[in-house]
């Protein structure tokens, strides 16, 4: 008898579940996320159905992953992964977002003129982006740029009043 073990792979399902609990998420959360309905995400994830090659990129760029990377090892359908694209889309529209205001604050901290007009369109921005932050962590994220906002509109202590 050959002493060598096979290694069977990890449940696809599986890794799915563990992804979505670290980051906080139901599986409501992530059935909205990927525009499904929450029983899919069950199904996929106690191994009732396999997620199509459209939902694996989006559930790769959801959990900040290549879609053959949310994969390997796991028991996914070689025939499918061979239809995986190399690369998925790994930030939401708030972070998106988010990115380009730190980049305006950058710009705004040395162009102290136009700060304040600067500032005033973002917080209407920040505002529409509260709307659509699926989380309390995003909800978070939209507080702490209001609160880089404000720190930003405050004089500098060498500054005239």
């Amino acid at each position: 008898m050959n002493s060598l073990s096979v290694q069977q792979p990890e449940p696809l399902g599986q890794r799915i579940a563990l992804l979505r609990i670290q980051r906080g998420w139901t599986q409501e959360d992530l059935a909205e996320r990927l525009a499904i309905s929450r029983v899919a995400v069950s199904h996929f994830e106690i191994g009732l159905a396999h997620p199509s090659e459209r939902t694996i990129v989006l559930l790769a760029g959801l959990f900040k992953l290549e879609p053959h990377e949310l994969i390997a090892g796991t028991n996914y359908p070689s025939a499918k992964a061979e239809r995986l694209p190399a690369v998925a889309c790994r930030y939401t529209e708030l972070e998106l977002q988010l990115a380009l205001l730190e980049r305006d604050l950058a710009w705004a901290s040395r162009h102290r003129a136009e700060c304040a007009q600067v500032c005033a369109e973002w917080h209407k921005r920040l505002d529409d982006l509260e709307q659509i932050a699926y989380s309390a962590r995003e909800r978070q994220q939209v507080l702490a740029a209001r609160q880089q906002l404000l720190q930003l509109l405050r004089p500098a202590p060498d500054e005239p009043h």
